[in-house]
């Protein structure tokens, strides 16, 4: 059993992000730069902010961060995402999730210039993403396709099984891990909590990706031998023998489903580490202008 070390390879990724962003500005290239809205007072927004920022000062991107309280009206997240598409500086940005209640998402991330959708959430980069033209590809499943990529799993006539159906995370990685790509060709199933028998199916996954937000969903008897395991969860969980009060918890219960396994994710220090990683790679890709010419 191997576990995929996520912390490694997020150091490797903003480490090569580094140096192209160095010969850049050798070149007299532009400097990327990355903007994120944070409206309300939600921690882990907070911290998961505080990261993207962080990692732009390491990288050496230029970073701006606009805070509103979460009294702040749908009319003016959408008045300053205007602001953001015009700005020609800025060449991607990132609205936080999740949003007030009383903002429409779905029409917050529509209004996003798709050219700065650097999170790869907007219908025209998942459209253009299902025909396998040039998209940002949303940070997590990004992130593990890197994973997969740079532990040489063979993805091949292989059985995906994806746990979890939200537009972020589980419906983009079914349709990448099909793609006549590495890492891809895969035969996919994509399962939810309305599958029946849904073991039964998990237990056939060669791959089995985890992304549906239940704390230790995945147990030992829902994993065949061999299988690599991906754990996407990331759920915080009171916890009283810890400083913080809680604990970071994946959907695989990994110390029961480890053993099983020939490669698995731990949480934290798999995957979340690596949709920085990627979010920051798409924005060198939106300073290029690669994606969309």
């Amino acid at each position: 059993m191997t576990i995929i070390d996520g912390k490694l390879i997020s150091a490797q990724v903003k480490q090569e992000l580094k140096e192209e962003v160095e010969k850049q500005k050798a070149n007299g290239g532009k400097i990327p730069h990355l903007a994120a809205i944070l409206v309300g007072d939600n921690g882990a927004s907070e911290t998961y902010v505080a990261s993207k920022i962080r990692s732009c000062e390491e990288i050496g991107f230029k970073s701006t961060l606009i805070r509103r309280d979460s009294s702040t009206t749908e009319e003016e997240v959408l008045e300053i995402i205007q602001q953001l598409n015009e700005d020609d500086d800025i060449d991607g940005f990132i609205v936080q999730l999740p949003l007030p209640a009383h903002i429409n998402v779905d029409k917050v991330i529509e209004a996003i210039e798709p050219r700065k959708d650097v999170d790869g959430f907007h219908p025209i980069n998942i459209g253009r993403m299902a025909k396998g033209l040039p998209a940002y590809i949303s940070a997590t499943p990004f992130g593990v396709l890197e994973l997969i990529k740079r532990y040489n799993i063979e993805t091949a006539g292989k059985h995906c099984v994806v746990v979890g159906r939200s537009q972020i995370v589980g419906l983009p990685m079914s349709i990448l891990m099909q793609r006549n790509t590495y890492p891809g060709n895969c035969t996919v199933s994509l399962v939810h909590s309305k599958t029946q028998n849904l073991s039964e199916i998990t237990k056939q996954a060669d791959i089995l990706v985890a992304a549906l937000g239940k704390p230790e969903f995945i147990t030992a008897d829902m994993v065949k031998d061999g299988a690599v395991v991906i754990d996407v969860g990331l759920t915080r969980v009171v916890d009283t023998t810890k400083k913080s009060g809680f604990a970071l918890k994946g959907d695989v219960k990994f110390d029961e489903v480890a053993p099983k396994c020939s490669y698995i994710t731990p949480v934290p220090g798999g995957v979340g580490l690596m949709t920085v990683a990627a979010l920051m790679y798409n924005t060198l890709l939106s300073a290029r202008r690669e994606i969309y010419k």
